[in-house]
């Protein structure tokens, strides 16, 4: 018998005979000192041991371990002192600890796990942990501080195209994201046209995304998941934060309802956009018939409330609700119209905590979501102050959902640990739904879109097992099903991440997941706008499915505090789905039908994405941030786009870098930068434009010559862009008082004032070598210059 396979069942062996021996469980809550705020990802273990354990999203632990005369358990989290517990003449207990902040520590940049745990260490791949702290240090757009936008700096994720918050992960678009905030599902996540996300990061607590190797307990997307967690708020004492910047404020207060028991956390925040637009307007309009009044501004409201019954029981009911609302409104002697595009989201979980015995939790919630948007227009002509002619628009679209959903953590002992639950999610689905009026007409048509309603549901079990010291598995199983009006889907999803450790600070990980999505989101531009659609899964449009596999390195370097990791991914795509050519959401036709129909203006095709992630990143230290790097490819084919060929998607990026840095030139000052370079965006343009004249009869004319321009288009996104780089730039100047801690900020959004394209045209212009000729020139047009800002916060 070959001697490692003999040393490897020695080990089996070992690890078997421990599960002989008489055990005990130590379990409990973590929570922050002061604040009484429970801590999730906390490192709990047995000194001088392998043994140890994480705390769930509730900050619940729980550990078995070998009975002995006395043992100490150490509780370890970033920022925060490490506490020692010496347990003796150990019996199964339960030991609730409170963490006391550490500020003299230093932060964890990049990862938010614990100081104590290694990414060689760590048994999933393709996830980061982002720490609330960090975003606040980084350079943002306007000064407004944005999750999605520092996510969008992480390898695997490519910027759809400036100013865009939209995610792309690893070939997949904008709605293979799946995006949670408290259990409840995000579908549109952008304020002003995609340039901000609707996520306040003082309301936060946490931010984590999965790019691949997804845990059994995710389905219904199939790139990536974005799970945000929202504060709780202080059980001790009011304390609040907030700030003033260009374009919007925002305030954050919490505090406790009844000491220790319960809290409350409320986050708002809106811009001002109108009220500092509306005197510019104006002066610009001086001496015009016709008067233009826009209008634009969102908010975005977060709220907690907790109440903790003892050890057993712990209730929390949370929401969001954001708006945005955009108008026009003209005035002439002889007109008035008005126009407008407005979309919110609102969100509520209701999530119970329930303690069945020391290594046995569960987590139940009641989960409502609710995204829509609607387009209005009204045109209306006088003639001497009399209506002659009245035309008015309305397109409305939603998804409703209401989700029960219960999750089990069973912490079987030091080598097993075991999630098991389900889901199940009623969705409604209102496509389209446009009434049009007016004297222009002879018959109004009102045509109204019927809801579509669905079942979707999940049913999941993994297991984190560990069978020696050098490696660790989680296997998992998830089993999916939609219910359309006359068809079942059953679709099985297995997953599997390992991690083999090399040796002490390397180790060599894998992982292979299979997804499912049951919703989609039809686009014309590609860039997640709030107008485009969502809509289900059907009989005739099915499901789309992916199975991805990656393979990667893990090293930690510990004398510099560096650690490295470099991925390798390959994704297949099927069933992905598109608009056909010349269709788009709004399909009208008054000579037929009753109903809009979107499922015969879609096609469906498949794709394949791949390739290499880097990424190295200083963890601790004055200087800190991160370098990644991504090489990848993302190929679509389509029977009914682009004559059958394969082509790139939009968002194909061969390369993308992301350089962050950040450094505490002193307790009062930090400075900060970054830059990102990328391949310039696929996109279709004319290659040509041309016009035919001809003559026709016109009734009291004489024949009458006229053009028609005809735009010629190359193979689809056969063109691609000029790359695209850019550099940011932030000073921060700190300041402790007595009663509250201030932070002035400035900043410069792209500080060399690159012109990055936006979009292409084809503009007819004099020929330069000629002045007697003109030539079709293809032009760039860009977006933004470089942009100051500036912000003022506090906290107290």
């Amino acid at each position: 018998m070959p001697k490692t396979l003999y040393q490897l069942l020695i080990l089996v062996a070992i690890s078997f005979r421990a599960f002989g021996q008489e055990q005990i469980t130590i379990s409990g809550f973590v929570r922050e000192k002061g604040s009484l705020e429970l801590l999730p990802g906390v490192n709990v273990y047995l000194e001088n041991s392998t043994i140890g354990t994480v705390t769930n999203t509730y900050g619940f632990y729980s550990l078995t371990i070998p009975k002995s005369d006395s043992v100490t358990v150490s509780f370890s989290f970033v920022g925060y002192e490490r506490q020692e517990v010496l347990v003796q003449n150990a019996v199964s207990q339960q030991i609730d600890i409170a963490l006391r902040t550490a500020n003299q520590l230093e932060e964890v940049i990049i990862s938010g796990r614990r100081q104590d745990e290694k990414v060689s260490e760590s048994v999933q791949m393709s996830q980061i942990e982002i720490p609330i702290s960090q975003i606040k240090k980084i350079p943002a757009f306007f000064g407004e501080k944005d999750v999605i936008r520092v996510l969008q700096l992480m390898p695997g994720v490519q910027k759809g195209t400036e100013g865009q918050t939209g995610l792309y992960v690893r070939g997949g678009g904008p709605d293979q994201n799946l995006i949670i905030l408290d259990d409840a599902v995000v579908y549109n996540a952008s304020h002003l046209f995609g340039f901000f996300s609707v996520f306040n990061s003082d309301a936060l607590k946490s931010v984590e995304l999965t790019k691949g190797g997804f845990p059994a307990r995710y389905g219904g997307r199939l790139s990536s998941v974005v799970e945000m967690n929202m504060k709780e708020g202080s059980k001790e004492k009011l304390h609040g934060e907030g700030g003033i910047g260009l374009i919007s404020s925002r305030l954050t207060l919490e505090g406790p309802l009844a000491k220790k028991k319960s809290s409350f956390l409320i986050s708002a925040r809106r811009t001002y956009i109108d009220v500092l637009a509306q005197p510019l307007i104006a002066q610009q309009q001086t001496g015009f018939d016709s008067k233009v009044k826009p209008g634009y501004f969102f908010y975005d409201l977060n709220a907690k409330v907790n109440y903790d019954f003892g050890a057993k029981n712990k209730l929390y009911v949370s929401g969001y609700f954001g708006r945005d609302k955009f108008n026009i409104r003209e005035k002439s002697s002889n007109s008035q119209n008005r126009s407008g595009l407005n979309w919110g989201n609102a969100t509520a979980t209701l999530r119970w905590n329930h303690l069945i015995n020391q290594k046995l939790f569960v987590n139940t919630s009641l989960i409502y979501s609710h995204f829509n948007f609607n387009i209005f227009a009204n045109d209306k002509q006088f003639d001497k102050g009399v209506l002659t002619n009245e035309f008015s628009l309305k397109y409305n679209s939603l998804i409703r959902d209401y989700s029960l959903k219960t999750d089990f953590d069973y912490y079987l002992n030091a080598k097993h640990s075991v999630k098991f639950g389900a889901q199940l999610t009623s969705h409604r689905f209102v496509p389209s739904a446009l009434a049009l009026e007016g004297d222009f007409s002879d018959d109004d048509i009102d045509l109204q879109a019927k809801p579509i309603n669905t079942i979707e549901a999940g049913a999941y079990i993994e297991d984190t097992w560990q069978p020696f010291t050098a490696l660790k598995v989680n296997g998992g199983f998830r089993l999916s099903f939609f219910q359309t009006k006359t068809r079942l889907y059953v679709r099985p999803e297995p997953r599997i991440s390992a991690a083999l450790k090399l040796a002490k600070d390397f180790s060599v990980k894998a992982s292979f997941a299979k997804m499912n999505q049951y919703v989609h989101l039809l686009s014309n531009t590609g860039l997640g706008l709030p107008t485009d659609l969502w809509v289900p899964t059907t009989d005739k449009v099915a499901p789309q499915q992916s199975s991805q596999v990656a393979f990667g390195f893990a090293k930690d370097l510990e004398k510099p505090g560096l650690a490295l990791t470099l991925e390798g991914y390959y994704k297949k795509m099927d069933n992905i789905i598109s608009y056909k050519e010349g269709s788009s959401f709004i399909s009208l036709n008054g000579d037929n039908a009753n109903e809009l129909n979107w499922e015969d203006n879609v096609t469906t095709g498949k794709g394949w994405s791949y390739g290499a992630e880097f990424m190295v990143q200083k963890k601790t230290g004055k200087l800190s941030g991160w370098v990644g790097y991504t090489l990848s490819w993302t190929k679509w084919k389509f029977p009914e786009l682009n004559f059958g060929k394969t082509f790139y998607p939009r968002y194909d990026r061969r390369n993308d870098l992301s350089i962050v840095g950040i450094y505490e030139l002193s307790k009062r000052i930090t400075l900060s930068a970054t830059w990102v370079y990328g391949t310039g965006n696929a996109l279709t343009i004319p290659i040509s434009k041309f016009t035919t004249y001809g003559n026709h009869f016109v009734p009291n004319y004489w024949n009458v010559t006229t053009g028609q321009t005809t735009t010629e288009y190359g193979e689809k996104n056969s063109y691609r862009a000029e790359p695209y780089h850019r550099m940011d730039v932030a000073i921060q100047f700190h300041k402790k008082k007595k009663r509250h801690e201030r932070t002035w900020e400035f900043g410069l959004y792209n500080a060399y004032s690159r012109r990055n394209p936006f979009f292409y045209n084809i503009n007819n212009k004099q020929d330069p070598t000629d002045p007697n000729k003109r030539v079709n020139v293809l032009t760039r047009y860009s977006l933004f210059p470089v942009l100051p800002s500036f912000s003022y916060n506090f906290k107290f």
